[in-house]
């Protein structure tokens, strides 16, 4: 097992690794919408959620993979009336390649954030 660490993204807030790497596989911690500097970006889930894909790419890049080798993504959501919106900004990542995925709504998140995400991807 390899820890994965990178400036480019939100530092761990607690005792975990952004992502730890096993073989082929990357396993990235949930990711929440925190920019590198650890500051919260933005109230709205559309910064909330470009955020999040932007740490998950900045996590995946220090771990030599990228968003088309993604085979697993997880969301939670603090409310799933805001899905549509959510699912949008995520196509806008994740055109071609779409891999598999769950969502679920979730009653609270750290720092009381709108989304969290992590996903299981290969190294390129």
């Amino acid at each position: 097992m390899k820890k994965i660490e990178t400036a480019h993204a939100p530092q761990a807030i607690g005792p975990y690794s952004q992502a730890i790497e096993v073989g082929d596989f990357i396993y990235t911690s949930g990711q929440i919408p925190l920019t590198p500097a650890g500051e919260l970006a933005g109230a709205d889930i559309e910064t909330q959620t470009h955020q999040v894909l932007k740490n998950i790419q900045a996590v995946l890049e220090a771990a030599g993979s990228d968003l088309n080798h993604v085979v697993k993504t997880t969301l939670f959501i603090k409310d799933m009336n805001q899905f549509a919106k959510i699912n949008e900004i995520y196509g806008e990542y994740f055109k071609e390649h779409q891999p598999a995925r769950s969502c679920v709504e979730v009653a609270r998140l750290p720092k009381d954030v709108l989304i969290e995400m992590e996903v299981v991807a290969l190294k390129r």
